[in-house]
């Protein structure tokens, strides 16, 4: 008799909306979402509000294999809604509040949105949006009524939720290998390329994240938006059995405030909203005893800053190394911040697990602890590549790596530390200079509070380093001169890393999802008389 093999079905695939909703199932009373207006969302109110939106947006036909995109702030029904979607089986797209409407709608387009969700707040965007459409316009659902007796733009999600006679329970359809998510990064002209990330990573890196602290449920202040990390972060929370507080935007003295008021336990920022907490003027006298994790990345952190942090903070911070390409790649803990070096990099921390680094030359070759070159990462969390760009994912993934972008070099620990993007050195007469390095230098010069430098195209082709500065309180303009600064910089680094320019800010502007915005300094500075 011939033995077959067992046919015993694989189990169902849970994902990371499941996970949500599981534990939002067990104590239902619980407030789990705190609105910006104050106003507290129970466990039991956004179980239910994220299937109603979820049986709404089906019969409007959203299922498996289309995209939702969501054009919102920091609002409970964000997060609603990207459950309601992500439980379909559909993929959302997440438009920042803040970019260019004429970006909004090419993204919007190239992702083939059938359903656009508006934020009523967001009433003038989403309609120039639509109106920079070439193609098929899609639906449009909005989180409420228009203000001011503006016309409609579609209708109303919430109110089509509440008119439903009941609350269906709806089974997650989403598969291991579906796209929960289409996030645009990168592109100076056009598109900008779209990550696919799939359910099946999401779902492991919430059920293994080690978010709790002391036993305790996290309380996490989102004060960045929703459609970036803070997003995941809400994700990991609400998974621990946490709750979330949203802020509409960030605002270094309402952060404070409601860290010390609200018994914030968990922080996400990027370095320079971490740095505009530490010049705020109200830091010295605000309770920060609640906090245990302040997590920071997303670019690129000054040394001397950060050891400022640690020193005001404490052993709570937490930097992260990732890429929507890769998702989380490293981790640097508090024993990582507890004597920062002020004259090198400081370290982004070791592989997260499951996660393999690489150092290698431009011909592919690993290269040594010490040597820089470039990142390239093995992980289960590589994106299943650039949305319709085969091209580009054929540049940027080989065999299961992911080619960073990133320069850095590895310890004989293991730690890796960054040295700049590829793509950001600037190539001037003589050789290459790495703005982070630069950056980090001008973090010590007792008259910057903030600085970001960035290359500058000449009209015969060649590069000059150009910095933008913020001045320290009670530091006169003229410590920040031109002269003052090349000789300082030439002093500690010598006369390659002398910048062209210097240009004196009110405070470094930045993009959507809170990098300094280096393009926009750039197209502002390019054609400025030289000092």
């Amino acid at each position: 008799m011939t033995a077959h093999p067992s046919t015993t079905p694989a189990p169902p695939f849970t994902s990371y909306v499941d996970l949500v909703l599981t534990v939002l199932a067990r104590d239902p009373d619980r407030p789990v979402v705190t609105a910006a207006d104050g106003h507290e969302v129970t466990a039991g109110a956004l179980h239910t509000t994220v299937h109603r939106m979820a049986a709404t947006l089906r019969a409007h036909g959203v299922g498996r294999g289309q995209t939702v995109s969501v054009l919102s702030r920091n609002r409970p029904e964000a997060l609603a809604a990207r459950y309601a979607v992500n439980l379909l089986g559909a993929r959302v797209v997440l438009l920042y509040d803040g970019m260019a409407a004429e970006t909004l709608a090419l993204v919007a387009e190239s992702a083939e949105t059938a359903v656009l969700l508006v934020d009523p707040d967001l009433h003038a965007t989403a309609a120039a949006l639509l109106d920079g459409l070439t193609g098929t316009r899609p639906q449009v659902m909005t989180f409420g009524p228009p203000a001011d007796g503006a016309a409609p733009l579609g209708p109303d999600l919430l109110a089509a939720c509440a008119a439903l006679p009941g609350t269906p329970t709806i089974t997650g359809a989403a598969r291991p290998e579906d796209d929960w998510c289409i996030r645009h990064t990168g592109g100076t002209t056009g598109v900008p390329k779209g990550v696919r990330m799939t359910h099946g990573p999401i779902a492991a890196l919430l059920t293994h994240a080690t978010w709790q602290a002391a036993g305790d449920p996290p309380r996490f202040l989102a004060c960045t938006s929703l459609a970036h990390l803070a997003g995941i972060m809400a994700d990991a929370t609400l998974v621990a059995g946490g709750s979330v507080v949203l802020h509409r935007s960030f605002d270094p003295t309402a952060v404070l405030a409601t860290v010390a008021r609200a018994r914030i336990t968990h922080l996400w920022v990027l370095p320079p909203l971490l740095y505009r907490l530490l010049d705020d003027p109200t830091l010295p006298t605000t309770d920060l005893s609640s906090l245990t994790r302040i997590t920071y990345g997303g670019c690129t952190a000054s040394a001397p800053r950060m050891r400022q942090a640690a020193e005001t903070f404490g052993p709570v911070l937490y930097g992260m190394y990732g890429q929507s390409e890769a998702m989380s790649i490293t981790e640097a803990g508090p024993a990582d911040h507890a004597d920062i070096r002020t004259d090198r990099p400081m370290t982004v921390g070791r592989p997260m697990d499951g996660v393999t680094l690489a150092i290698r030359d431009p011909e592919g070759r690993d290269l040594p602890p010490g040597e820089p070159g470039e990142i390239h990462v093995h992980s289960a969390g590589a994106m299943r590549g650039y949305w319709k760009r085969p091209d580009l994912t054929a540049q940027v993934l080989k065999d299961g790596w992911v080619r960073t972008g990133d320069v850095g070099y590895l310890d004989t620990d293991g730690r890796l530390y960054l040295v700049d993007r590829v793509k950001d050195v600037i190539i001037v007469v003589g050789g290459h200079v790495h703005p982070s390095e630069l950056e980090d230098l001008l973090h010590t010069h007792p008259a910057v509070a903030h600085a970001a430098v960035y290359g500058v195209r000449t009209p015969d082709e060649t590069e000059e380093v150009h910095v933008a500065v913020v001045p320290a309180p009670g530091h006169p303009a003229d410590e920040l001169s031109p002269t003052a600064l090349r000789t300082f910089v030439t002093t500690r680094k010598g006369a390659l890393y002398a910048p062209t320019a210097v240009h004196v800010v009110d405070a470094i502007p930045l993009t959507s999802v809170g990098k300094p915005d280096k393009k926009l300094l750039r197209t502002r500075t390019a054609s400025a008389p030289t000092p």
